[in-house]
Formats: C-alpha cells, structure tokens, sequence
C-alpha cells in the first residue's frame, strides 16, 4: 500500500483573491465576445445594406406589383406571404394586408418571427400579403402617391379573393397606420376592419409630466429644421435622424442597458441581439417633401383629425368617412404614441357614442400595461395573445354594431364554459364604452391646446422665414455628392461601420473572439463581484433616468412657459377666447342623410321574415348582456357553415344585423312586436330559431338577470313552447329553416 501524498497548506491569501481572479478572466472574455458580436453587428449592417431589397421578414414571398412601375411610381411593393410547411391558409376566408412603418427602418418587423403580426395571421388561415418599400424613393414621390399606391395593391388583393368572407384586414403599423387610415377615408370600399398597432392620429394630446416626445416641434422652433435636413440631404431626409429621434426618448437603454445586457449575458444573448440589429441598423430615406409633409400637416400642425388636410384633387380626408371597423391597439407603456395620441382623434371628431354611430362607425381599442412602442408589434408575446385574438376573431370584430368597444382579454381556464369556441389561449371580448371612458385617461386642457396651437403657427413663420431666407443658399452648398458623404457619416450608421471588418482596428477581434469561446471559464453564479457588477450598471441605468426625467421636465416647462404666453399668442393669431382652436366641421349635409336614413329604417320595422327576426331576437337579449364574447359568434360561425350552398355570407349578415340593431336603438317596442306578424307559420321553423338563439347565447353561459328576461320575452313573440337545449356533445342544430328565410326576404 503506497503511502499518501502530503497535502501542502493551502494559501489563505490566495483564497482570497480567486474570485477576484475568476472574475477579471471571465470579464476579459466577455469583453472579447462583446467586441466580437459589435464586429458581427457591423458586417451585418453591412450586408444587409447591399441587398436589393433590405428586408427583415421571416417568410418567402412572392411579388405581385412593384410600385415603381406605377404611373405614379413609389418605391413601395406589394409580396403575396407563403405560408410555412405545415402551415394551411383558407382562401375563402378574408385576406391579410401589413403594412410596416417607413420610419427611418426598412420593412419587415410585421413578420420577421413566427410569433408576429404575420405568423398569427396565417396560424388563424387567412391569406397574407406585405407592404414594403426599398431604402431610397422614387423622384418627386409624394404620401399621396403612396396612398394611390396601396389602393392599387388592395384593389389587387380583393380581386386575388373574389370567394373571400369580407375585404382585407389591413394591418398598419406605428407610422403606417396614419397612411392607412387616410387611405380608407378616401376609398372606404376597399376595406375590411382596419389595425392599428402604435399608430399616432392625434398628435398634440398627452398628460403633463409624461410623453415628452410632443413637445419636440415647438422646442425646436418648428419644421424648418426638416426643412433644413431635407435640403442638406439634396432632397433626401436620412432616416438616420428618425431613429435617433427614437433612441433620445430613453438614453438608459440606448446608451448602457441595450449594451450590457449583451455583456453581461454573452454566451446566450448574441443572436437575439444580431437578429433585431438586423432591423434596427436598416435605415432607410424619404423624399424632402414626403418628411415635410408629415411634420407640417401631422406631428406640428396635427391636421389629420381635424379635417383639415386635402388632397391634389380637392379631396378632403375625413376619418368619419372610414366605414369599417377600426381597431386600435395602444399601450401604457409606450412613450413614443401614447394612449391619448392613439385614441384621442375620437374624441376631436364626435361628441358621443350616438354621434359614431350615425356615421356608421365601429371604434374598437385596447390598452396594454406596460409594453413599449417597438413591443406593440415586436414582442412574441403581444403576437400570441393581442394579435392572435384579433386574427382568430376578425369576423366578430367586422360585425359588431356601431360603436365605440374596448377588447378585453381572459386567459382560457379548467372553468371556462365551452373552451373549443374560444380559438386561441384567451377568450376575447368586446365590452361598450362611451367618451367618458377614454376622457379619463387624461388629456389637454383648453389652455394646453391654445399652446400647441401656438407652436404651429410659430412653425410655420419660421418655415416661410428659412425658405425666403436661407434655403437658396442651403441648396447651393449642399451638392447631392457632400449629402452623400453627410448619410454615410451620420451618427446612426457610423457606429456599425466603426464596429465592422472595413475598420481594420477591428481586424484582431475575431481570432480573439474564437480563442475567448476555445477557453471560456465564465465565473460562478454566486462570485460577489458579479454582484457588484450588476449594481454598477443599474446605478448608471438609474443615473441615465433621472438625466431623462429632469430634461424631460424641464422641455415641459420650456414649452409650457413660452407657448403660453398671452403676448405670443396674440402675436400670432391665436384667440384666448377659444376654447378649442380647430374641430372638424360637422356636415348639414350628413344631418339631413342621417334623418333621411331613419326615416327609412323605420319603415323597415314590419317588413322581414324569419331571418330578420331571429337576428333581431339574437340581439335584444345580448345587449342586455352588454359585451359580446367571441364565443357566441363562433357558435353561430359554425352553424352557417354547417350547411349547405347557398348560406348566409359574412357580409349579408353584417348588413341585416345592422340594421335589426338600429331598429332597435330607435323603436325597440315596435320594433319587438312587429315579431309575430313577420314570423312563419311552421311551428318547427320557429322551434328551431329559438334553438338556434338558444345555442349561440348560452355559448357564453346561462342567461340570467336581465336577459334571462328578455329571452323569455322573445320566446313568448315566437309564440313556441321554448327552445329545445342541445344535448351533450351537440355542437348545431339545424338551421335550414332560418336560410330559407332568405328567399323569401325583401332584401334577398
């Protein structure tokens, strides 16, 4: 038996220092695969940039109509989605149109991961198509020759589905948004329901102390600085600029925690890093006149929601032309389009519910928590419930009556009645609202419009002095060559290329990089320096926001001090009097339709059959229920489709509920007993309406209170013993009856 080694002591002093010493090794690494994912970064940049078209999708496609060949030609194009292997789309259910924001990024962030707006879109089996654009516009192109643009494209998608169950769901994000929308309201018949994800339409709106971002344009004196970058630019405004507008509004992230969070987690965090710096490093250009364009009429003289804009040919752009259902998705977390500049055009345009729906309108919103801009239609998470609920439910969002809705989410549960007809992991809602409900959320005083008023005709003097003054000798110097060189060294793109293989300081990082990962000793969860570490970097984060917030605070002051001031004011026109500068013109015109409407709709209270009545009895008792859950109209979803050609469209049963829902709003009790005399003789026919009404309002759980009440009420004008409840597992019950009532109908 060999004898055992002595052990030598062990150095206390040297115990002392190993995590010290693990520590600086695994920092140095880190610092190496740090220095190794900025070297990626750039080369991506790089690459990226030297595509024909950068673009960030996650999907094939393939290309239907490029702009450029237009009449009008805009750098825009219209990509029909492939769907993935083992994905199945129906076409004959409505098409799906994105549009992602020309903001100073390229195109793809609607669809550059399984879980975006895309991916949810074809999981529910719609059709798919993308709007994208290439990173330099076309000469002379104009926002109006992008509109005209994409109503061609939509005119192409609706004749691609001709068989379709409505007309495109048009996506539009962030700046998209406020282009679409101004497209529907001067070709509304091209529409189905309209998105908006992030998207600014009211422009001056905010609560003091937050959103500070409004207060840019009067702070820097107006648009002439837009005018001065375009013409620095030679007519082209860099996109560059939008981006570190963007990146301003959180100096924390944008200069320490975006970076240290790859630091400090570099052994995992890279690709996810490369894969949205693939998109975030994409900058892209506009026009002169295109920016000028939106930062006169939008984000300075905020002319949208009060009618003021008009088009070439004299058209004016009204928001209540838009016929179809507008959703808007906002969040309380995003600094950039808050929930007052998302939902506070409703408020410029109507007085109350009564007033959105003589226009015919359905407004449905839902704020978020706590998700921010980029999140709205980046985050995977936001993807799998918001816009999964709203593509798995589109159809219940297109038929829902006029009116202003907030869509409530619940998360599907063990206790949730009739889970199958919720489609996806939540069970969504659309519960009524009023002005109130949205006033709440805070907003501008008199006063504070009275400033912003203030601040527009501020920039608009200073935008005719720049151009009598200055811009003849702005043009001269700035040649399109030197414009060239000004993009290229612009503080946005120079930080990838300084980081890339061109700079040949960068030339060691790699073979360092692959060395660092051949020997990597990260240190132990529990080293305390790792703590340390982790307490530096949120005291710089913490010092980073308290910069921010008293900047902020005192951009707010500045604002509020100089463009409230009564001398100013008179100064440039504004009358203290006032209690609101501008509203839309409300139309004699629309007053004398409306009453001329109702007129009609009343003469329609006995004409019908039993498709009219059953519709009309459907609604009666849900609106005691004062929400409508998806589930009731899966229910009857599946029942139409359970029979056979000819069936009841989606469309045809919009327009009838429709009209049974005004009907009654204006006259429910004549409207209720016209029931009787309208019905068919056949007791079976009427026995099976109201197994019919049974099935779908029992979808959502039994009817108690009220429309407990009101159900019998109907059951008693169908002159029937009472509906037959399906059995166990019994998912339709025949409704032949009701479709034959369409032959007979005074509109079918």
């Amino acid at each position: 038996m060999s004898a055992e080694k002595p052990q030598l002591p062990v150095n206390p002093w040297l115990g002392a220092f190993t995590p010290a010493l693990e520590y600086m090794i695994d920092a140095a690494q880190r610092g190496v695969l740090f220095s190794d994912i900025l070297r990626q970064r750039g080369n991506q940049y790089r690459e990226h940039l030297a595509e024909e078209i950068p673009h960030v999708l996650n999907y094939d496609a393939e290309l239907v109509i490029d702009g450029r060949t237009l009449p009008r030609p805009v750098n825009y194009l219209l990509v029909r989605i492939l769907p993935p292997k083992g994905v199945e789309v129906d076409l004959k259910r409505r098409p799906f149109v994105v549009v992602d924001p020309r903001a100073g990024h390229g195109p793809g962030i609607g669809g550059f991961k399984a879980d975006s707006e895309i991916g949810a879109a074809l999981k529910a089996g719609h059709p798919c198509y993308f709007v994208g654009f290439f990173p330099d516009p076309m000469p002379g192109q104009t926002i109006e020759d992008i509109a005209r643009a994409e109503a061609v494209f939509l005119e192409r998608v609706i004749s691609l589905h001709p068989d379709a169950d409505g007309k495109p769901c048009v996506i539009g994000n962030c700046q998209a948004g406020w282009a679409v929308m101004i497209l529907a309201s001067l070709r509304p018949e091209l529409f189905g329901p309209v998105i908006l994800a992030g998207s600014p339409l009211s422009y001056w709106a905010g609560v003091k102390g937050k959103y500070p971002m409004r207060y840019s344009g009067g702070l820097l004196g107006g648009s002439w600085l837009t005018a001065l970058t375009g013409d620095m630019g030679a007519g082209k405004f860099d996109g560059g600029w939008l981006v570190q507008n963007f990146e301003n509004q959180n100096p924390a992230n944008t200069l320490w925690t975006k970076q240290y969070n790859v630091y400090s987690k570099v052994d995992t965090e890279g690709p996810r890093y490369l894969e949205f710096e693939r998109w975030w490093g994409g900058h892209v250009n506009l026009n002169a006149e295109e920016i000028q364009f939106i930062v006169d009429q939008l984000f300075v003289g905020n002319h949208l929601a009060s009618g003021d804009i008009t088009t070439s040919d004299g058209a004016t752009i009204d928001l209540r032309n838009i016929r179809s259902p507008i959703v808007v998705f906002c969040s309380e977390g995003d600094n950039v389009t808050p929930p007052q500049q998302a939902l506070g055009w409703i408020l410029d345009l109507y007085d109350d519910v009564d007033e959105i729906r003589s226009y015919g309108q359905t407004i449905v919103y839902t704020v978020h928590g706590t998700v921010g801009h980029l999140g709205i239609f980046v985050s995977g998470g936001v993807a799998r419930k918001e816009h999964s609920e709203f593509s798995d439910n589109i159809d219940l969002i297109d038929v829902l009556p006029p009116g202003l809705y907030e869509a409530t989410f619940e998360q599907k549960s063990a206790d949730t009645l009739n889970p199958d007809l919720a489609l996806g992991d939540w069970v969504m809602r659309c519960e009524p609202r009023t002005l109130d409900d949205i006033r709440a959320m805070g907003g501008n005083s008199a006063e504070d419009e009275r400033r912003f008023a203030t601040a527009a005709r501020v920039s608009e003097i200073n935008l005719a002095l720049y151009r009598a003054f200055a811009q003849p000798f702005v043009k001269t110097m700035f040649t399109p060559q030197v414009a060239e060189w000004l993009r290229r060294w612009h503080p946005a793109r120079l930080q990838y290329e300084l980081f890339s293989d061109a700079n040949p300081f960068m030339s060691w990082i790699g073979k360092a990089a692959e060395q660092a990962r051949e020997h990597r000793k990260p240190a132990s969860a529990d080293n305390p320096f790792l703590a340390v570490q982790a307490k530096m970097s949120e005291q710089i984060e913490k010092g980073l926001d308290a910069w921010r917030e008293a900047q902020e605070k005192l951009s707010e002051s500045i604002f509020l001090a100089v463009y409230g001031s009564p001398a100013l004011q008179a100064a440039v026109g504004i009358d203290p009097a006032v209690s609101r500068p501008r509203r839309p013109g409300k139309s004699l015109l629309h007053r004398q339709l409306i009453e001329a409407r109702i007129a009609e709709l009343k003469s329609h209270i006995n004409q019908g059959g039993l498709l009219e009545c059953t519709i009309r009895g459907l609604l009666y008792v849900g609106m005691a229920r004062r929400k409508v859950d998806e589930r009731g109209l899966q229910a009857l979803r599946r029942v139409r489709l359970s029979e056979k050609e000819p069936r009841l469209t989606l469309a045809q049963f919009k327009q009838i509920a429709r009209e049974q829902y005004f009907l009654l709003l204006l006259e429910p009790e004549a409207t209720l007993a016209a029931i009787p005399a309208l019905l068919p003789a056949s007791p079976e026919e009427r026995q099976n309406a109201l197994n019919l009404m049974q099935q779908v309002l029992s979808a959502v759980g039994e009817l108690s209170g009220e429309a407990a009440e009101r159900f019998k009420r109907v059951v008693s004008l169908f002159g029937a013993s009472g509906p037959a409840l399906p059995s166990p597992g019994q998912t339709n019950v025949p409704f032949a009856t009701v479709e034959r009532a369409k032959a007979s109908s005074r509109r079918h």
